[in-house]
């Protein structure tokens, strides 16, 4: 199961100091000297915007004279991918000769577009090939800066100051999640964070590779790559490549993103397929739309009972009831989940809780090295198991919050659908597909362990003599017969 993944905050405060160094001073540690003064000639750049600095290094440096007129940079337009390529030839030319212009006088040519120069010097130099052509007029995206600057300058001057934090959070999935395997010039992004040259441009870090390129955004790239003393050094938390520290509930619920706006009460995979787009966007509401005439009481009496059946596989999401909004001379019927273990106001607090201490166990567990990246799924199901049995004792007093993951973490106290909410989110959390069996009034877990399906009873294998392992990896049939509606005996 792919599971999505959650990215933490990073700030702008680093640029912002940073940004305030002198320009001799930048000029030394870089070998890039400015040309020019720069005294707030751009009308449209504040001292106090987030850009400031990198746009003043650039016009310093001779690199832009603004856009449209002297006293304008337009920091929110476009680039395009014929005037990102200018940009980066004329800061190799820079670096290499002290004239930003040299590279495209060397390979200058008689072609048509102004911009070829520029082209046949990158192309000259090896930094590009043929791969943007047909593309020179049109704007270009953040992916394509990223691959035109990752070979602006050679790489032996930049440092990847980077370069830990972002193995660790790229391949752990918390930052950077927008770039994938698929995205284009995926290596020249991830090198551009490496450097100081990325930072991620919003509070999850992401880079919206498909993006257009503000010209804001270009100035700081191109600034930060002339100046180290202006790259960004990631406050991103550096953490095992096995923590799970900042998952939510909504990431252990794969969807494909399909929705279907009227499902029969007998098509529980259209069902199951909206279930899971609400919870894999963090929502508890569904609206529906069916034919007129066909919406009345006792259909929506049976749409409900199908959407919290299928809701009972999701069981540590914690929600267990449903209520309709619907008209019985209109179409629409909107469901609300909710959990009748908490108040309304409450619902958020005890999901990100319960999630909160699910985490902590999973992450426990492989500090300890009782789960490792060689065992299989069966082995880790394994010992999830134990965990539960060995760390809960069933609630014959039947407390209310004993049928939530939340006591069993927290007080080590469940009955039936706690000790299975428990234990789902704790193998969703190692990616293992898993779903609940309910006979009666009693549930357990149903999962798919290395291609095989297994039924996993964690309350009855929770005996007071110890753990009962007959009740970790059975049969459907073994499952049924070994079931009972009354608590282990403890």
């Amino acid at each position: 199961m792919h599971i999505k993944r959650r990215i933490q905050a990073l700030t702008l405060a680093a640029i912002l100091a940073l940004g305030m160094l002198p320009a001799p001073a930048l000029a030394e540690e870089s070998g890039f000297a400015p040309i020019r003064t720069y005294e707030d000639q751009f009308t449209d750049v504040s001292a106090d915007a987030w850009f400031y600095a990198p746009v003043k290094a650039l016009y310093e440096l001779g690199l832009t004279n603004g856009s449209g007129a002297p006293d304008r940079f337009d920091p929110t337009g476009d680039l395009t991918v014929a005037e990102v390529v200018t940009m980066a030839s004329r800061l190799r030319s820079l670096y290499e000769t002290g004239d930003s212009e040299a590279g495209r006088d060397a390979y200058g040519g008689d072609g048509a577009e102004w911009y070829r120069p520029y082209v046949s010097h990158l192309q000259g130099e090896g930094m590009i090939g043929g791969e943007l052509e047909g593309r020179y007029d049109r704007p270009a995206t953040r992916a394509e800066m990223a691959h035109v600057l990752a070979g602006a300058l050679p790489g032996e001057l930049l440092d990847p100051i980077n370069r830990e934090a972002v193995s660790s959070g790229y391949a752990r999935g918390s930052y950077i999640r927008d770039v994938t395997e698929e995205t284009p010039y995926r290596e020249d992004i991830l090198l551009l964070y490496d450097w100081g040259v990325a930072s991620g441009g919003d509070s999850a870090g992401s880079f919206r590779p498909d993006s257009r390129i503000l010209r804001s955004e270009a100035a700081a790239m191109v600034a930060r790559l002339a100046y180290p003393g202006l790259r960004v050094e990631l406050d991103w938390e550096i953490l095992p490549l096995y923590s799970k520290k900042g998952y939510t509930l909504s990431e252990m619920v794969e969807s494909d993103g399909a929705f279907y706006a009227s499902p029969g009460i007998h098509e529980r995979e259209k069902i199951d397929a909206d279930v899971r787009y609400m919870l894999s966007n963090r929502e508890r509401k569904l609206s529906l739309e069916y034919p007129e005439g066909t919406v009345n009481r006792s259909f929506v009496d049976q749409l409900m009972n199908a959407f919290l059946s299928v809701t009972r596989d999701y069981v540590e999401q914690t929600y267990n009831s449903v209520v309709a909004l619907y008209y019985s001379n209109g179409s629409r019927v909107e469901l609300t989940f909710s959990s009748s273990l908490y108040d309304e106001s409450q619902i958020d607090f005890y999901r990100d809780a319960t999630m909160e201490y699910a985490i902590a166990v999973h992450d426990q567990m492989w500090a300890e090295g009782k789960i490792t990246e060689e065992m299989s799924e069966y082995d880790k199901a394994r010992a999830y198991f134990t965990w539960i049995c060995e760390n809960c004792r069933y609630d014959h007093t039947q407390q209310l919050m004993s049928h939530s993951a939340y006591r069993l973490f927290r007080e080590g106290a469940a009955v039936c659908d706690g000790y299975t909410a428990a234990y789902n989110l704790l193998l969703k959390l190692e990616g293992i597909s898993c779903g609940t069996y309910s006979l009666g009034d009693h549930i357990w877990t149903t999962a798919v362990l290395d291609g095989r399906a297994c039924h996993i009873d964690t309350t009855w294998g929770d005996q007071s003599y110890g753990v009962e392992y007959r009740y970790f990896a059975m049969t459907e049939l073994d499952a049924i017969s070994r079931g009972s509606l009354s608590a282990p005996q403890q």
